[in-house]
């Protein structure tokens, strides 16, 4: 099939326009109409989601001109001047009044009509597949090579896996994928899609290990893989992802050791590596050379060690959850002292000991500070921001003590402190 160019879709009224006032009778109106079979494909699809509604009385005419919300046309030119439209986005589930797309019934399926779509670019399912189950079918392989966006969002009810379904789909941009039931691996022809900018697969069933293929996606910018069941070590690969800015692989079971290839992501903003099995080996050092990071999250993996001295470099940090690591020994005053943009700060879980660095009261905008369930003690000075309803955590460390009041982790009424003047 020949490339057509293409003409968006907000450029139509002007051509319809000159259109109208031709008197060329090959470029009227009339000749630009849907083809009868690209039609009647649109109404098997839209009577696939929803049986319980009559399409084809309530949209009788040209689906480009007067069809559900949800189903986009745009007009191409051909290489010898011919217009045509096409269909090129299909969107259901209703997800507000500004975006009422074609609702999806309890028993909603998919129609083998989906791979007519020879210019799809865009195909979006929002709570659709809620009631019977239903399986990623075969023929998903045969979709438009066009489609750049494929989304499933809170669909419960969507089984099978993504082998065998997604190596075609070569001019893909946006593959989301949450809240299903979709299970097996991330097949290896993933890193064969080389214009993904987007991996949002979190919240459903998928594991084994990551394909080493998926560092081929240099213009991948979110990998998302979070709230699913992947394990093994993770590919040094993906530290060639130099566009990346947000890592999500937090709740899985990913284990060995956190590859030092990550200090590559030097435009990485998101880290979060939470409750996975990636043990012994400590907090990266490496990550003070990842300029860009603004959250990092690692807690719930046994890491150990002692916190490390590398907070000069990271003042940018606004959010840092170090909880449950297996930390011992002191915390060091450069975090109170460099740290001083951290929103967010969790050290709970551990076993840190000795005094609460005095230089955590410069740290004026934090609006948590977590540390609870270590060995704490002293006198600890609160941060500005506690006056304005910042909330201090603190149960758990027997000893120590606030503004001369002794704080016992036995006190089970008092799991959060906010600091009041009197």
């Amino acid at each position: 099939m020949a490339s057509l160019p293409f003409i968006p879709y907000f450029t139509l009224i002007t051509l319809l326009i000159s259109f109208a006032y031709s008197s060329d009778t090959e470029t009227s109106p009339q000749t630009l109409l849907l083809s009868s079979d690209e039609q009647e494909s649109a109404y098997q699809v839209l009577e696939s989601v929803n049986s319980l509604i009559d399409w084809r009385s309530l949209f009788p005419d040209d689906l480009c001109y007067s069809g559900p919300h949800g189903l986009v046309c745009d007009y191409f030119v051909d290489e010898n001047g011919n217009g045509s439209f096409h269909i090129t986005e299909l969107s259901f589930g209703y997800v507000s009044e500004y975006s009422s797309n074609p609702p999806c019934s309890f028993n909603a399926t998919f129609s083998p009509s989906l791979t007519s779509f020879s210019y799809l670019k865009k195909l979006f399912f929002y709570k659709c597949f809620a009631g019977t189950e239903i399986w990623l079918p075969g023929y998903f392989s045969n979709l438009s090579s066009t489609l750049e966006e494929l989304v499933f969002i809170e669909n419960p009810s969507l089984f099978g896996t993504l082998n065998g379904k997604i190596g075609n789909l070569t001019s893909l941009r946006r593959l989301v994928l949450t809240g299903t039931n979709v299970s097996g691996n991330i097949p290896d022809e993933i890193g064969d899609l080389l214009d993904l900018e987007q991996i949002t697969v979190t919240r459903n069933r998928l594991n084994g290990e990551l394909p080493v293929s998926i560092g081929k996606l240099k213009k991948l910018k979110v990998l998302d893989l979070s709230l699913n069941g992947f394990e093994g070590d993770l590919p040094d690969s993906i530290g060639g992802i130099t566009e990346l800015l947000k890592l999500d692989l937090g709740s899985n079971r990913f284990s060995g050791k956190i590859p030092k290839s990550f200090v590559g992501l030097q435009r990485l903003e998101f880290l979060d590596l939470s409750w996975n099995r990636f043990g012994n080996y400590g907090v990266p050092l490496f990550l003070s050379e990842m300029q860009s990071l603004k959250e990092v999250y690692l807690s719930g993996n046994q890491l150990g060690g002692q916190i490390p001295e590398i907070w000069e470099k990271m003042g940018g940090i606004l959010g840092l959850g170090l909880s449950g690591l297996g930390l011992v020994g002191k915390i060091p005053s450069s975090m109170g002292v460099f740290l001083r943009n951290v929103c967010f700060l969790g050290l709970d879980n551990n076993t840190l000991e000795g005094n609460v660095p005095e230089e955590f009261g410069l740290l004026e905008s934090v609006h948590e500070l977590n540390l609870e369930n270590n060995k704490l003690s002293g006198r600890i000075r609160l941060p500005l921001s506690a006056k304005f309803g910042g909330k201090i955590k603190l149960k758990g460390n027997n000893g120590l003590c606030v503004d001369g009041e002794e704080f016992r982790g036995s006190d089970k009424n008092r799991a959060d402190l906010r600091y009041r003047e009197d």
